[in-house]
């Protein structure tokens, strides 16, 4: 994970030597480990890079880096297949070794479009003074871009800063492909031209269409001074992923629905599905390639046995390097199982469960100082004092994923008791929600601004923060988590017909429509979730990763008929995500591989939290904060 910019400058008086306080602070925020800057100057223009580095694998490597040819790379990213990396290795170092030997447009195309893994970047070629940046297939890394009033200067950048009036905001980069500018043409011309190269399937003829409502799209919020256009040669980057299987017409007789339509939700019900020997090995493929997403994101990272011989830990002293943000849902529940499976089994796992709770008004005195006593005081940086603890006067056992949570963890103690699941309950008061949300997250969720925007964001920034504190049998203390990678389970409902608007689609229009909505939803990740989530996360210098979209995983369930994922005829918790469910059942995972979907916002309570009656589409007034 890294904080990445560019600042460019197209007049003398608009020239810079650092950038905006607020934006660098932003920036650090996002990659503490290193910083550095880097003014590249032509005739005509200025690029000021600024990176900002969580070091996580290899040799730590400050960027910008810069060749002897004066190119210059920026590279939030991780490169978990399709581009070779040794284990010791820094990603950064070979992407712009590869970058620098390539000769062409073509060259650098093939080159982003072999990375499986996340990545955003940044790529000054000093002798063409062209300028390449981009984010990856599905989004996974924010990237942002501002252009000035008058065209003298435009930024990119992993997160952006509050605005003051009169001043353009942050935009997010579209991750409909990459982008290319010549900075010689738009500082002699005041017009900067972006050559779009978009993604496309090697077996799609004619995308022109397609490609036409992109650039429109892309376009709609420019400037006057800004145009986005398809590149000249017409070249574009491979999609990583097979195209999705829109089948509808279900071959097979629907035997189970026979089986089990009247039957309730039960561990024995999703066991009739392993009659079928067919449905049995699509579960157990899909779980091998999962299994494999997940160690590729929590191997290779600086553990406590890559210290220096003479520092030896006790077992009490280490430190989790993988947390989970974990509601004891089905998603989070297996990426936790098939976390224990690969990671040293003496080290630990942080569980990060959020709940936002309100003061029990009508409380007598007396049953309030008793309850404060038994809470823990948890650590903030912003209230030392009652830190989100809510004082005691409030009742987690009323937060539905505390209690989902609880029960999810007493299971992976069951399924691996050897294992240190360490359960961080992170309590949340209204007043440190409503005061950090406005120093902190407010700019963070922007260019964002809806109120289901405002209650994810702060809830999944306050979640990895990993403030909290732990239940031991010595009593509950505070603690704070000190894992970099979190792992999420987004993507799963997306893919797995987890949402109740799925059920609706197609109770109402069918297989064909559900197919359609499952298509859409992986089209709008990027700009509906993914960009937001990354810049919440990396705001703790904290790396989020996503097994659900590895590009293995999500290949192979593009690959399947709609029923092999999901039956919705059947009732909840059981027809949404019903591969993941029965993946669950051969995981030993029990009333878990049941639960039906239950949004974060809902489960974590922040909806309940501050104006009931908004609708999560509504642009949420307590984003609009304007320093």
């Amino acid at each position: 994970m890294c904080g990445i910019c560019c600042s460019v400058s197209f007049s003398v008086e608009h020239f810079k030597k650092d950038l905006k306080e607020d934006l660098l602070y932003n920036l650090k925020r996002r990659g503490p480990d290193s910083d550095k800057q880097l003014l590249k100057s032509a005739v005509n223009y200025q690029c000021l890079f600024s990176g900002h580095v969580l070091h996580l694998r290899g040799v730590l490597t400050t960027q910008p880096v810069e060749d002897d040819r004066g190119n210059v790379f920026l590279w939030n990213g991780e490169v978990f297949g399709g581009v070779k990396v040794e284990t010791e290795e820094n990603d950064t170092q070979i992407m712009f070794k590869y970058l620098s030997s390539c000769k062409s447009e073509a060259d650098i195309l093939s080159l982003f479009s072999k990375v499986e893994g996340p990545w955003s970047f940044i790529y000054y070629q000093a002798s063409s003074h062209h300028l390449w940046f981009g984010r990856d297939f599905f989004g996974r890394r924010s990237l942002l871009w501002q252009f000035s009033n008058l065209g003298r200067s435009f930024c990119i950048s992993s997160v952006g800063a509050q605005i003051s009036r009169g001043t353009k905001p942050w935009q997010e980069v579209p991750a409909a492909g990459i982008f290319r500018t010549d900075l010689n043409y738009a500082a002699s011309s005041r017009y900067v031209i972006l050559n779009f190269y978009p993604w496309k399937h090697i077996s799609e003829e004619n995308v022109t269409e397609e490609c036409i409502t992109v650039l429109t799209q892309i376009s709609t919020d420019l400037p006057a001074f800004v145009s986005v256009v398809m590149n000249e040669a017409k070249l574009y980057l491979v999609k990583p992923v097979v195209p999705l299987n829109m089948m509808s017409c279900q071959a097979s007789p629907e035997t189970h629905c026979r089986k089990i339509s009247s039957v309730p939700p039960t561990r024995e019900t999703l066991q009739v599905f392993f009659t079928d020997e067919h449905m049995r090995r699509v579960v157990h493929q899909f779980l091998d390639i999962l299994s494999v997403a997940v160690k590729r994101r929590v191997l290779h990272l600086l553990r406590d046995r890559d210290l220096p011989p003479n520092v030896i830990l006790k077992s009490c002293d280490r430190k989790a390097n993988v947390a989970i943000l974990f509601s004891g849902g089905i998603d989070s529940m297996v990426i936790a199982a098939l976390t224990d499976r690969h990671i040293p089994l003496d080290e630990p796992i942080d569980l990060l469960n959020v709940a936002f709770m309100m003061r029990e008004k009508t409380m007598p005195t007396h049953l309030n100082r008793q309850k404060q006593k038994d809470h823990c005081e948890t650590p903030s940086e912003e209230f030392s004092t009652n830190a989100g603890a809510v004082d005691g006067d409030c009742l987690d056992d009323k937060v539905p994923d505390r209690i989902t949570g609880r029960a999810g963890l007493k299971e992976l103690q069951t399924i691996s008791p050897s294992r240190v699941w360490n359960f961080v309950e992170i309590n949340v008061s209204l007043e440190e929600l409503q005061k950090l949300r406005t120093t902190q997250i407010c700019h963070l969720v922007q260019p964002l601004d809806t109120v289901l925007d405002d209650s994810i964001g702060c809830a999944v920034w306050f979640a990895s923060r990993g403030i909290g504190c732990l239940a031991t049998p010595e009593g509950t203390k505070s603690y704070q988590s000190a894992a970099k990678v979190l792992l999420t389970g987004i993507g799963a409902d997306e893919q797995l017909a987890g949402y109740m608007r799925h059920r609706v689609r197609f109770q109402t229009l069918g297989l064909e429509a559900l197919n359609e909505e499952i298509a859409m939803e992986l089209g709008r990740i990027s700009s509906r979730n993914l960009g937001r989530d990354d810049r919440v996360i990396g705001d703790h210098g904290k790396e989020a990763r996503f097994p659900f979209l590895d590009e293995n995983v999500v290949s192979f369930l593009n690959s399947l008929p709609i029923w092999e994922k999901a039956d919705l005829t059947l009732p909840r918790g059981i027809g949404e995500k019903l591969i993941l469910r029965l993946a669950a059942v051969e995981l030993g995972l029990t009333a878990s591989a049941l639960l039906p979907k239950r949004a974060m916002q809902f489960g974590s309570r922040i909806a309940k939290m501050e104006n009931n009656k908004e609708k999560a589409s509504h642009k949420c007034g307590r984003l609009q904060v304007i320093s």
